[in-house]
């Protein structure tokens, strides 16, 4: 029999290596699940009323004000550290084959551009929100819950980071919950993503992940949870033009038809389109240019308008893994990236930085010369 803390400790090492968040190359994590396992760490808690006074109130505002700029000035003297190298004896330095972090975003909206030639190109809008590191686990204590990813990645193993985005209200979740963020000195977020990164690529806890861990003109990797539709039938989940809606047809207007099962086998082929749930599936579009940088509100432009999720869902971010795209792919303009993140952010005051082709709108665009008429 185990003990109640070898089954907590279980418990929190099986909430950190699996259920956290997705990874993007896991197909059976595709379809939706109904509800967690019964061993998943439950995130909140049934609220009461506490009957705190004003004065409570404001003191525990006031408390985690303080705790948030104190996170916000660790964080400042971890990039300073890492710059010279105190925490691992030297300043790494990336090389191809080398897998960085991601990072969380929130899907805030669309908006155009336009090229100098007047092209225009659709943009999503993903604001990366208060994405600090709260736990590195090296490979030879990361252990994935549902495949033995490091007996085929025997040569080059990778290591686990855990991190977190969106400050949440602490007295909201539940001791287990925030349990695991005890030992890293952050307040307990709203939303938690594991990535599989490289020993180099490794972060003290504490560690601020802004826009700046991304540069104009690089290709990433976003994943998103699809829109929940429900139960629907073929029409709107599968594009079904339906039954003639004249000359005899009788209640089949929307209906599949003969699904050609018949004969021999007379049975459901797999694959074959029918009614069913629409929705809420995890999906990735790969090789998307970021195209616009804000550093003020931590916020990326980047290419396409089908990028998965609602307006203010949360997407997964990453360098992309395409051959051709990817860092130190042959034609690809930008040079190596920060690794393993930005060590000095960028200044907000500097303004947004543009992609050399689109058109900046604060320049001008049509300019006259003293003698034209």
């Amino acid at each position: 029999m185990f003990s109640c803390s070898t089954v907590s400790t279980l418990l929190r090492q099986y909430a950190i290596s699996w259920n956290i968040v997705p990874v993007r190359s896991k197909n059976y994590l595709n379809r939706p699940r109904l509800r967690n396992p019964v061993w998943f760490v439950k995130k909140t808690r049934a609220l009461h009323d506490e009957q705190f006074t004003e004065d409570n109130t404001a003191f525990l505002n006031e408390v985690k004000r303080e705790t948030i700029l104190s996170s916000a000035q660790r964080n400042q003297s971890n990039l300073l550290q890492l710059a010279h190298g105190e925490h691992s004896g030297h300043l790494p330095q990336w090389a191809p084959g080398l897998k960085r972090t991601g990072v969380i975003a929130k899907k805030i909206g669309q908006y155009p551009l336009w090229t100098k030639d007047g092209q225009k190109i659709r943009t999503t809008l993903l604001q990366i929100v208060d994405n600090e590191v709260v736990k590195y686990i090296p490979p030879e204590e990361y252990r994935p819950a549902q495949e033995p990813r490091q007996s085929r990645n025997w040569r080059k193993p990778y290591g686990c980071l855990l991190v977190g985005a969106e400050h949440g209200d602490p007295s909201l979740f539940t001791k287990e919950y925030t349990g695991l963020f005890r030992d890293s000195g952050v307040l307990p977020k709203k939303h938690l993503c594991r990535f599989i990164v490289s020993p180099e690529a490794q972060l003290p806890p504490g560690t601020a992940l802004t826009v700046s861990h991304f540069r104009v003109g690089d290709f990433v990797d976003v994943r998103g949870l699809t829109v929940d539709r429900g139960f629907q039938g073929v029409v709107k989940r599968h594009g079904f033009k339906g039954m003639p809606k004249s000359h005899g047809v009788t209640k089949t207007h929307r209906r599949p038809g003969n699904i050609g099962a018949g004969g021999n086998k007379a049975r459901v082929w797999p694959g074959t389109r029918l009614p069913g749930h629409m929705g809420n599936r995890w999906r990735v579009l790969r090789g998307l240019r970021i195209l616009r940088i804000n550093p003020q509100y931590n916020v990326m432009w980047v290419m396409g308008s089908n990028i998965a999720g609602n307006t203010n869902g949360i997407v997964y971010i990453y360098d992309t893994i395409l051959p051709l795209r990817r860092h130190g792919a042959k034609g690809v303009p930008a040079g190596p990236p920060p690794f393993p993140t930005a060590l000095e952010p960028l200044s907000p005051e500097s303004g947004d930085l543009w992609l050399e082709e689109l058109h900046d709108f604060r320049k001008l665009s049509i300019t006259y010369s003293a003698g034209s008429e």
